[in-house]
């Protein structure tokens, strides 16, 4: 089974606690802190493995959460950090997050890494908090929580060359017969409808990879059909062979088939036509295609180089897949990403107001909502067992303006405060 798309769920690993801890060896007076910090949680981290061909493995797992740092421990010993955790991908896979829809990697070389999701750091012990003013401090930090987002994993084939057609126009015979892949080939629409990979090599032994993709149809670019199944693999495509059925055995004027084909292509991303394009001129064994082929060039006005062919008796192959070839070496990659100019490149500095870090909603029963990430984050990594993080918790609101803001929403003692599941009074 082919799979070209699919959701999961990362999360970096969660950062070690801190420790609270004291020396307390016999020769040494007044010992002092000696709580060691949490090591770092683990990293997720995706790499190319040049075997792989689908994404199929991710339809049985699709949460992956990385380990957590070691706790920090006494004699100022620290936690160990978690190692990445390494996640194979095929070539061609394009990491989006699914909330913000930002690409956050473009994974195409064998060996080609990218972090997805950022491991949290280690929480501070209380070595890290003494002072003049407090030379035994009973505070040391949780660990920061692991960064944890759903993102949408995209195959997008790495093929030289890509042929394009309306189903049932030759594909799959013509990739069968020049490579060794063996294409399923039957006499009905869709009969492709996964892409096949297939390594050609040319008789002076060059070689490069044509895919066979599902067939296009009018409405394509809208996802009609198998549209955007089809039109995703094309993408990265530099050449693109345009297969059309000369015969015109299916009571299809092969004229309108190859205009309908380019305009889908222009519709779906405009960058596709600016690839260079091949007609091949299939089925010419059948009776009426010669005909066919003398109105069709009659008719074009584009400046494209025809191939007259027949997959069936490997007429004419020869002569087309030297052309290929030479256009394959020719034509330079295509980046994914529109790339700016950087000559005209210049900098627009905005006055944007500082984010405060947090949200106050209320509820209907009248409790107060505290929200915001770097809210939840501060919450997460305070030990709540020991007063003096809570006392210095409180400070960090104050210093933050939670405190002013409740007040000028209407806060008075006594009422409540939401802070995720956990709720506390308000005190004045």
């Amino acid at each position: 089974m082919f799979v070209d798309q699919v959701k999961i769920y990362v999360k970096g690993g969660d950062g070690g606690n801190g420790m609270v801890a004291f020396r307390r060896e016999k020769y040494v007076p007044k010992g002092g802190p000696a709580g060691g910090d949490g090591g770092n949680g683990a990293d997720v981290i995706f790499e190319v493995e040049e075997g792989l061909r689908t994404l199929m493995d991710f339809r049985y797992q699709r949460h992956f959460k990385a380990t957590r740092g070691e706790h920090g421990m006494s004699k100022g010993q620290h936690g160990r950090n978690s190692q990445p955790m390494v996640i194979k991908v095929p070539p061609g896979t394009v990491v989006t997050d699914e909330q913000t829809k930002e690409v956050i990697a473009d994974l195409t070389e064998h060996g080609q890494q990218a972090v997805i999701a950022k491991g949290g750091r280690g929480g501070r012990g209380n070595t890290r908090f003494a002072s003049p003013a407090n030379p035994a401090p009973q505070i040391a930090e949780n660990g920061e929580p692991g960064q944890e987002r759903d993102i949408v994993l995209e195959l997008k084939l790495l093929a030289d060359v890509g042929l394009v057609g309306f189903p049932s126009v030759g594909k799959s015979t013509l990739l069968s017969v020049v490579s060794a892949a063996r294409p399923k080939i039957a006499e009905y629409h869709f009969t492709t409808i996964v892409p096949n990979l297939g390594m050609v090599e040319t008789e002076d032994n060059r070689s490069f990879v044509m895919a066979d993709l599902p067939g296009l149809i009018e409405g394509a670019h809208q996802g009609v059909g198998l549209g955007h199944q089809f039109l995703r693999h094309i993408e990265r495509t530099r050449v693109i062979v345009h297969v059309i059925d000369m015969s015109g055995m299916e009571g299809r004027d092969p004229f309108e088939d190859y205009q309908t084909i380019n305009a889908e292509l222009k519709e779906y991303n405009l960058r596709l036509t600016e690839r260079p394009q091949i007609v091949v001129a299939n089925k010419m064994d059948m009776p009426g295609a010669e005909e066919n082929l003398k109105a069709f060039k009659e008719k074009i006005e584009d400046d494209v180089e025809i191939f007259a062919i027949s997959a069936v008796t490997r007429k004419g192959l020869r002569d087309l897949l030297f052309a290929i070839v030479n256009k394959v070496e020719t034509t330079p990659d295509f980046p994914m990403e529109e790339e700016e100019d950087l000559s005209t490149h210049r900098v627009l500095y905005k006055f944007e107001k500082e984010d405060a870090g947090f949200d106050i909603t209320r509820e209907s029963d009248g409790k107060f909502v505290l929200s915001g990430d770097k809210i939840e984050k501060l919450f997460k990594m305070t030990d709540f067992s020991r007063d003096e993080s809570v006392r210095r918790f409180s400070r960090q609101l104050r210093g933050m303006g939670v405190d002013e803001e409740l007040r000028k929403r209407g806060a008075e003692d006594g009422d409540i405060i939401k802070l995720m599941e956990y709720e506390f009074e308000f005190i004045d």
